[in-house]
C-alpha cells in the first residue's frame, strides 16, 4: 500500500485529552451516571466496549468518516467525551486548523481540539448531574455529525497530496477507488490542474483514507 495513509485508526487505545481524573472511589452521582450510560447504550443498540467500570468506548458509523470511536468516561465530577477525528495535517496547516475553529462556534457538547502533536479530537465535558439517556443520545449524535460532516473537507485541506498519491497508486495496481470518490474533483488526474497532476504522483506504500 502507499506510504501516504491519510488517517490512522486512532482513538481506541485510551483517552488522550483527559478522562483520567478519578479518585478511585465511585460517588453516588458517578454510580448513577454509569448506570444511566450503560442502559442508554444498551437500549440504543449501539456497539460498545467497557474497558473499565467507568469507561465506555462506543462505535459510531458514518457515511464519510466510516467509523468514529467515542469514549464516554465518568470522572469524579463530570462525564468526559472524546473521539479521535484525524491526525495532524500533512500540509496547509493554517487553513486546516482555521476550518475546524470556525466549526467550533456552532457545536454542542463537544468541540474540535488538538493534542500536543497536533492530532485532532472532538472533546467535551458534561456535569454528572446532567447525564441522562437523552443527553447521551444527543452527545453521541453530535460527535457523529461533526465527525462525519467535516471529514471530507478536512482531508481535502490537510491531506490533498497524499490523497492524490493514493489515487495514483490504486489506479496503477487496479485497486478500488470507491472510498476516494469524494475526492475525485482534485484527485482524479483527468480533473486535476496541471500542477496538481505533476505534484501528485509517486506514492509507494501505506493505507487508505477511510475513517
Amino acid at each position: 500500500m502507499s506510504d501516504s495513509a491519510t488517517l490512522p485508526a486512532g482513538g481506541t487505545d485510551g483517552p488522550v485529552m483527559g478522562g483520567l481524573s478519578t479518585s478511585g472511589t465511585v460517588t453516588p452521582v458517578a454510580a448513577r451516571a454509569i448506570e444511566v450510560i450503560e442502559q442508554a447504550l444498551t437500549e440504543a443498540g449501539v456497539t460498545f466496549e467497557r474497558p473499565r467500570h467507568e469507561a465506555f468506548l462506543v462505535r459510531l458509523e458514518g457515511r464519510h468518516k466510516l467509523v468514529t470511536m467515542c469514549w464516554l468516561i465518568v470522572e469524579d465530577h463530570a462525564l468526559h467525551v472524546e473521539a479521535f477525528f484525524c491526525r495532524r495535517p500533512d500540509e496547509n496547516h493554517a487553513a486546516f486548523y482555521r476550518f475546524l475553529l470556525t466549526r467550533n462556534g456552532g457545536t454542542y457538547g463537544v468541540h474540535f481540539a488538538l493534542d500536543p502533536v497536533g492530532d485532532v479530537y472532538l472533546v467535551g465535558r458534561v456535569a454528572l448531574e446532567s447525564v441522562s439517556a437523552e443527553e447521551i443520545d444527543r452527545l453521541l449524535g453530535c460527535v457523529l455529525t461533526y465527525a462525519d460532516e467535516n471529514f471530507d473537507r478536512a482531508l481535502e485541506l490537510g491531506f490533498a497530496s497524499a490523497i492524490r498519491r493514493e489515487w495514483d497508486w490504486r489506479v496503477k495496481r487496479g485497486e478500488s477507488l470507491a472510498n476516494l470518490q469524494a475526492f475525485a474533483r482534485f484527485a482524479d488526474p483527468a480533473r486535476r490542474t496541471d500542477g496538481a497532476a505533476k505534484g501528485g504522483n509517486g506514492a509507494s506504500a501505506g493505507g487508505g483514507t477511510g475513517g
